[in-house]
């Protein structure tokens, strides 16, 4: 066989040759003896079981809730749509959404309703478990990415910073369409050519970055730079105007910058494209007016990769350097899990008492916060009577406008007083931030409520939020 490889060498030179450069040139689709790992299936079980472990009990570890649209723009339309009862957000009301990321969790609550197993815990805990499962195949494919681009002992550095980030740990298992951009841009990344060369999967990568951005527009943003980038090194000028992304913590990629440039000295050159995504994004995020953390938790992954390379070539203090990346995130990581906001969660559990009762008919519950503070039916699970303050925006071009929530809180007391002028209009219980008892007081001993329920939400309460959540109810005669 080796003189035959050797004759054909002779007799082919420029071919054989040309073969063997564009075989170095497809960094990404060549692996070390012509395997290419393609996520979880190529890795090692032990690794996988250890990913799906933790991320296991990264679900079980976060208890509290983080932004409103984990639950209003995925699980309570899912409610909606396979109970046939729920509230639906102004967004859905005016077709302003799609109900593609909805879906995938209406279909466990379906399966569950069909195997009569929909309980409240299980409506609640299962899509989580489905988001912590996709984020452990998430960390195993980014493992592999790196270990088939480097080497294995560079991988592990990255997969430990993707262990210890504490932004990850508390987002990566909620039901967030950030949260599955983000593992989309970690799956696509994974067949993205960074060198230019042709794909090895153009099919995978093209419906990855096509599902994101059907889940959420805006995730075309970190992918600009990338498409660009293979578009100029493409022969074949395909058509990739199909994109991925979105969502990170701004400290968090500011950290890992940091982190690259004082361990590394500068990103290596092959990855730079990476860095001018992540800017890029950054950048474009910081122009609009409203700015949130988890809308550039997509890029993440991004400096994931640089941080563990810089970590790998550490020199000197490595073990120190890993300690501290570990410990710094460890305590955000708890306490953003299992402290921070998590009353807008454990009130649920008090109004789903009431469905376990008699009482359930006569029961209404108003909720008098800031909108959508609190999940709705998909954490309840029965239909009560339900009522919360609205703010959708106004869409005919009214400047005099003002939402429910806004005309509440310009003067809580007497909006109540006009609101339920009739006393058969009260509800059962009113729910609250513990900032709004005093303002109402007078309303809520006219009206005969007393206090049933008191509930802790947060240490750094701010403005229309407090640090508790009160629960009221009418003294029943």
């Amino acid at each position: 066989m080796e003189a035959a490889g050797g004759l054909l060498a002779r007799a082919r030179p420029r071919r054989a040759e040309a073969v063997r450069l564009r075989k170095r040139r497809s960094v990404l689709y060549g692996a070390p003896g012509g395997r290419r790992g393609g996520g979880p299936p190529g890795e090692s079980p032990w690794l996988v079981a250890l990913a799906v472990a933790l991320r296991g009990l990264n679900c079980a570890l976060v208890q509290t809730s983080f932004v409103p649209d984990e639950y209003w723009q995925s699980l309570e339309v899912a409610h909606r749509m396979v109970f046939n009862y729920g509230y639906l957000t102004w967004e859905w009301e005016n077709g302003l959404r799609g109900y593609s990321y909805p879906l995938i969790f209406a279909s466990i609550y379906k399966v569950l309703q069909l195997l009569a197993k929909d309980d409240v815990q299980l409506l609640i805990w299962v899509p989580r478990l489905v988001q912590a499962l996709l984020a452990a195949f998430a960390d195993v494919k980014l493992y592999s990415l790196v270990r088939h681009l480097e080497n294995a002992e560079t991988a592990k550095w990255v997969y430990f910073c993707q262990l210890c980030s504490w932004f990850t740990w508390y987002s990566c298992t909620r039901t967030l369409t950030n949260t599955m951009e983000t593992l989309l841009t970690i799956f696509a990344l994974s067949y993205y050519p960074i060198k230019g060369s042709k794909m090895g999967s153009s099919c995978k990568y093209l419906t990855l970055i096509a599902f994101a951005i059907v889940i959420r527009p805006t995730a075309v943003i970190p992918w600009i730079p990338l498409v660009f980038n293979h578009f100029w090194q493409e022969q074949k000028k395909a058509d990739l105007i199909l994109h991925n992304c979105i969502p990170v913590g701004l400290v968090t990629v500011g950290t890992s910058l940091i982190i690259d440039r004082v361990f590394f000295g500068k990103a290596p050159k092959r990855y730079r494209i990476f860095l001018m995504a992540v800017i890029w994004t950054v950048l474009v995020y910081s122009m609009l007016s409203h700015k949130e953390f988890r809308f550039i938790y997509p890029v993440l992954p991004f400096c994931m990769v640089f941080c563990g390379y810089s970590l790998k070539h550490l020199k000197a203090c490595k073990k120190s350097a890993a300690s501290f990346l570990l410990l710094s995130n460890l305590l955000p990581a708890l306490y953003t899990g299992l402290i921070h906001q998590r009353g807008s969660l454990d009130v649920m559990s008090h109004v789903q008492q009431l469905c376990n009762n008699s009482y359930q008919s006569q029961a209404s519950i108003f909720i008098m916060m800031p909108c959508h503070s609190t999940p709705f039916y998909s954490h309840v699970h029965c239909p009560l009577k339900m009522r919360f303050l609205q703010c959708p925006p106004d869409l005919t071009g009214n400047k005099s406008y003002i939402d429910e929530a806004d005309l509440f809180y310009s003067n809580p007391l007497a909006w109540l007083n006009e609101e339920f002028y009739n006393d058969t209009l009260l509800p059962s219980h009113l729910i609250f931030f513990s900032v709004l008892e005093q303002e109402i007081s007078s309303f809520l001993a006219l009206k005969d409520y007393e206090k049933s329920a008191t509930v802790f939400h947060t240490h750094v309460p701010q403005g229309r939020v407090g640090s508790h959540i009160y629960v009221y109810r009418k003294k029943l005669k």
